[in-house]
């Protein structure tokens, strides 16, 4: 099971990774899942029972998809025989605290919001939420409205933050959330999907569009032209 943050996403996604006895951690092990398809790999420290050839972990730890590692935690598999299906038992608690407390971090070495920001977009955020559940045909024009804005303003920010990069003296840590937030932004604005009626639609408003039924789909999609 992995962990993941909205604001992070898969680039800090979390798992509980597999130690062995000698400190190092084991090649992903490739799971085939029996139905025809390709199947998948994992590294997560269930697949390390000693068992069809794999190495048996000594112990458990926090691993992040940035390289991040957290303190390593010992396996007691007299506790744990896979062969009795108890392998949910492990208390992964600490684990995954160690891979909050590396989410803290990196959450306070981004850029920071101004206040007044953070404040303004938790004010919309709540007030989207009661116009979905009171006119979500107005819900998804606002949608669209502030994806046009995000489109128009991540743009011109992805201009300056390369603009930025070209001063002589930029930080290493800097550099890395700019190109990191240049590329959201980039691919934010390229993101759009065209309806049948020629409107266009990034791909989240979208998929929210079509659980409403076709007169509601017709209604919204008249409203944004």
């Amino acid at each position: 099971m992995a962990w993941q943050t909205e604001e992070f996403g898969a680039s800090h996604e979390g798992i509980v990774g597999a130690v062995l006895a000698d400190g190092s951690e084991p090649k992903p092990v490739y799971l085939d899942t029996g139905s025809g398809g390709e199947g998948h790999q994992t590294s997560e420290w269930w697949a390390y029972t000693g068992r069809w050839g794999r190495p048996k972990a000594a112990g458990h730890r926090a691993a992040c998809a940035c390289g991040w590692r957290g303190q390593t935690y010992p396996i007691d598999w007299d506790q744990l025989e896979p062969g009795d299906g108890r392998l949910d038992d492990l208390d992964v608690a600490d684990a995954y605290d160690d891979w909050a407390d590396h989410i803290d971090t990196v959450s306070r070495q981004t850029v920071p919001l101004p206040d007044d920001l953070t404040e303004t977009l938790t004010r919309l955020r709540k007030q989207l939420a009661r116009l979905t559940d009171q006119a979500p045909v107005a819900a998804l024009r606002a949608v669209g409205e502030l994806e046009r804005l995000a489109r128009a303003v991540g743009h011109e920010a992805a201009c300056a933050t390369e603009a930025d990069e070209l001063s002589p003296k930029p930080s290493a840590r800097a550099s890395a959330s700019a190109r990191t937030l240049s590329a959201r932004c980039c691919s934010a604005t390229s993101c759009t999907a065209r309806t049948t009626h020629g409107t266009s639609f990034t791909e989240p408003s979208r998929r929210v569009l079509l659980r409403f039924p076709e007169r509601v789909r017709q209604r919204a999609l008249a409203c944004t032209r």
